[in-house]
């Protein structure tokens, strides 16, 4: 286990969360490409529709985080009704210390990017489960699974 990368970045209302915030409480931090884009919005819905399920574990909250504006972020949460934070990272600083910043190519140019992936983090701040490749519609119900089994555990 690794101990997850503290941050401060504003949510989609402007205002300041840090992952110290959380304390106590088992996080499902979600790294996402795009506001609004297919993919991107299956997932943020399957999180949506998974919210109240996997806050039922240790009070649990779901925090999405891309290099989207605050703006945009507020934009995307009000035309889906998402349910939880959307965090914005414009100068990728979390999403590099979290490594969701990667390579990726599309039609054979390379270039740097976010990679869908997810980690649970536990009550004392350890990364306790990764996911490095995500499929968006299948996701919440794989939290909700995981997050059974890692409280289990304990």
């Amino acid at each position: 286990m690794k101990k997850a990368p503290d941050f401060t970045l504003e949510d989609q209302n402007g205002t300041k969360h840090s992952l110290a915030d959380y304390a106590g409480r088992w996080v499902v931090i979600y790294f996402y490409p795009k506001d609004d884009t297919p993919g991107c919005t299956t997932e943020a819905c399957s999180f949506r529709d998974s919210r109240d399920a996997i806050a039922e574990f240790g009070n649990s909250v779901v925090i999405g985080i891309s290099k989207d504006t605050v703006k945009s972020h507020k934009k995307f949460a009000d035309k889906f009704d998402l349910n939880f934070t959307l965090l914005s990272d414009p100068e990728h600083k979390v999403i590099e210390a979290y490594g969701a910043w990667q390579e990726k190519s599309m039609f054979g140019k390379k270039y740097m990017g976010i990679q869908r992936m997810t980690v649970i983090i536990d009550p004392i701040g350890n990364i306790v489960k990764e996911y490095p490749k995500v499929s968006p519609n299948k996701h919440g119900a794989e939290i909700i699974a995981d997050l059974r089994q890692l409280q289990a555990a304990r």
